[in-house]
């Protein structure tokens, strides 16, 4: 399980019991970007207590993309079979854990939904929500995926899916990142699955939700749609001037 963290010193715990209760078995990976607030000294003193939590310091606060890619590199050195990401601010509840596990026994990808039956949002305001549903229908729409909750960080990946998919050209960061991972997932033919979670607003700290994380999602989303229907086109062209041959 990774968890990338910035100044979440009191969920940090809380998220850790949480991981161990639902889910034994499952290691846990505290990747913390130099947190001015002490996240990083609350981590090693839960590790020092428990073998299967691990800390990852890095040096600087560099996105969540970068620390997740830090993460899977970390998780394959080790030589895990699977990694999995989740958020440090509670949204994601650790009781949805056997269900997303279970699900991947069968799938190359796993995706903890909101916007799927049996998923929901709680606590969210109103704007928060737009954004979401519409930034996913627009995803859908412009990469042609079926996939209804591509913005989502609730996840399991096999580690053979994250080499099919080709991550050494990964430049996004924010929110964005989830896109970029779930389109390169789909283009290279893996099995996708999306499994209902209840997702709850933070308690605890402030969101790192901003203004420039929508940009970058936005400006990604368009290039990626215009290459997409591009390669469209010119498959349909060529499949045109393909030779037809009559016979008698």
């Amino acid at each position: 399980m990774l968890i990338p963290t910035y100044n979440e010193r009191e969920n940090v715990p809380r998220i850790v019991e949480g991981v161990r209760r639902h889910a034994p078995h499952v290691d846990v990976v505290i990747l913390d970007d130099n947190s001015p607030d002490g996240t990083g000294e609350v981590a090693d003193a839960i590790a020092a207590k428990d073998p299967q939590v691990h800390v990852v310091h890095r040096e600087a606060k560099a996105g969540l993309g970068a620390a997740y890619l830090h993460g899977f590199a970390w998780a394959k050195d080790q030589g895990y079979d699977a990694v999995m990401e989740m958020d440090a601010d509670g949204s994601h509840r650790p009781e949805h854990l056997p269900a997303m596990l279970a699900a991947a026994e069968s799938a190359d990808v796993v995706i903890g939904s909101r916007w799927v039956p049996g998923g929901e949002v709680v606590n969210w305001p109103a704007i928060r929500k737009v954004i979401s549903v519409g930034g996913n229908i627009y995803t859908k729409a412009m990469l042609g995926m079926r996939v209804n909750d591509a913005t989502a960080g609730f996840r399991v990946y096999r580690m053979s899916a994250l080499d099919a998919m080709g991550l050494g050209d990964v430049a996004s960061q924010g929110y964005c990142f989830q896109i970029d991972l779930t389109r390169r997932a789909v283009r290279s033919g893996l099995k996708v699955v999306e499994v209902p979670i209840s997702f709850v607003e933070r308690e605890i700290g402030d969101s790192k939700m901003s203004g420039d994380i929508v940009r970058e999602a936005l400006t990604r989303i368009t290039v990626w749609g215009v290459a997409h229907r591009g390669r469209q086109v010119r498959s349909a062209i060529d499949r045109r001037r393909e030779p037809r041959w009559h016979t008698l």
